[in-house]
């Protein structure tokens, strides 16, 4: 059990690791088609964006079937893929942008730093010049707030 919940675990950190870095070179890169649909204005309840979801749920989804078929640290892999998604949609999409049906504000602490880093990850409506793309750890907004200054003069010369 113990080497079980590890994996988890370390599956939940690894994906913060993964998505920083998919975020980062990615979807602020070749697949900024369906990222930009995150940084501009969009009506409905979804938006482009969302099929990066779609995606990782299928593949913990074959993780799922995998561990149960053949190596069975593979499901705590997907576990803690699906617990890592599971945070992510409330701390993401329902906390920072306030997609949900009911609203929950952050008043202060890890929360609220987390909500002020993603917006000032969202300063930018381009795929170049954005700070903090992890999804749940984030600087100290006041280094993000001094990176943004040092990009947007670098912008102008």
């Amino acid at each position: 059990m113990l080497i079980n919940s590890l994996i988890t675990l370390a599956s939940i950190i690894g994906m913060e690791i993964f998505a920083w870095v998919f975020h980062k070179y990615y979807m602020h890169g070749p697949g900024w088609t369906w990222h930009e649909s995150h940084h501009v204005q969009t009506h409905g309840p979804f938006e482009k964006n969302d099929l990066y979801a779609v995606g990782f749920s299928v593949i913990a989804a074959g993780l799922f079937i995998a561990g149960s078929l053949w190596l069975p640290a593979l499901w705590y892999v997907a576990l803690g893929f699906t617990i890592y998604g599971i945070l992510y949609g409330f701390v993401h999409d329902g906390l920072v942008h306030q997609r949900w049906p009911f609203h929950i504000q952050a008043k202060r602490g890890y929360l609220l730093r987390l909500v002020h880093a993603h917006r000032l990850h969202h300063h930018t409506t381009t795929k170049d010049g954005a700070v903090s793309f992890g999804f749940l750890y984030a600087e100290k907004p006041d280094r993000l707030k001094a990176r943004l200054k040092t990009c947007k003069i670098a912008e102008d010369i």
